[in-house]
């Protein structure tokens, strides 16, 4: 039998089952605006969405797996192709432009022109220091640590904030080797 080839994330966007993206986009907002009212420091909720997108991130990598058919990634440059062209467009519709590597291969931006969590949202003066999609950061951190890859990702510009795209700094820290639970030979 032939191996399965990995499917594009256009394929698999056009067969995974969607919601709403104006429901998911309120639905969003009203999550984070809750938050606000609940925490009431902006850097508490920084916190409390980064923690949300990790809880997600390490659950959402086994669905990510078997619908997409991806075997394991040579090397954090294909990782990274792999989250901008394939994760991207099966969850959120949306693909992003990976760039900005350093010389060691370790840290690269996600550039995204479009991101369907900001529709319909604007900031106030309240709430500057607020990463509104701060749950994507989470969300990556989490899915990488769940492959062996120990990663910070933060945000570097925000539309938000009136940049003129929205873009995450991945940032590998230490690859971690798979530890097996028992012995093949035992």
């Amino acid at each position: 039998m032939a191996p399965v080839a990995p499917r594009s994330g256009d394929a698999i966007f056009a067969n995974v089952e969607r919601v709403n993206a104006e429901l998911f986009t309120i639905r969003y907002g009203a999550i984070v605006r809750q938050l606000l009212t609940d925490l009431e420091e902006v850097e508490e909720v920084n916190k409390q969405l980064d923690q949300m997108g990790y809880n997600i991130g390490i659950r959402l990598i086994d669905e990510f797996l078997a619908k997409s058919n991806v075997s394991r990634c040579i090397d954090f440059k294909e990782t990274a192709e792999v989250i901008a062209k394939v994760g991207l467009k099966m969850f959120l519709g949306v693909t992003a432009t990976v760039g900005n590597w350093n010389a060691e291969g370790t840290t690269c931006s996600l550039i995204l022109e479009d991101n369907p969590l900001v529709d319909f949202v604007e900031l106030p003066d309240t709430c500057q220091g607020l990463y509104y999609c701060n749950i994507l950061s989470g969300v990556i951190r989490g899915a990488l640590e769940m492959v062996s890859m120990k990663t910070e990702v933060t945000w570097i510009r925000d539309m938000l904030r009136g940049d003129d795209a929205f873009e995450l700094q991945l940032k590998l820290l230490k690859q971690v080797p798979e530890e097996y639970p028992y012995k093949d030979d035992e």
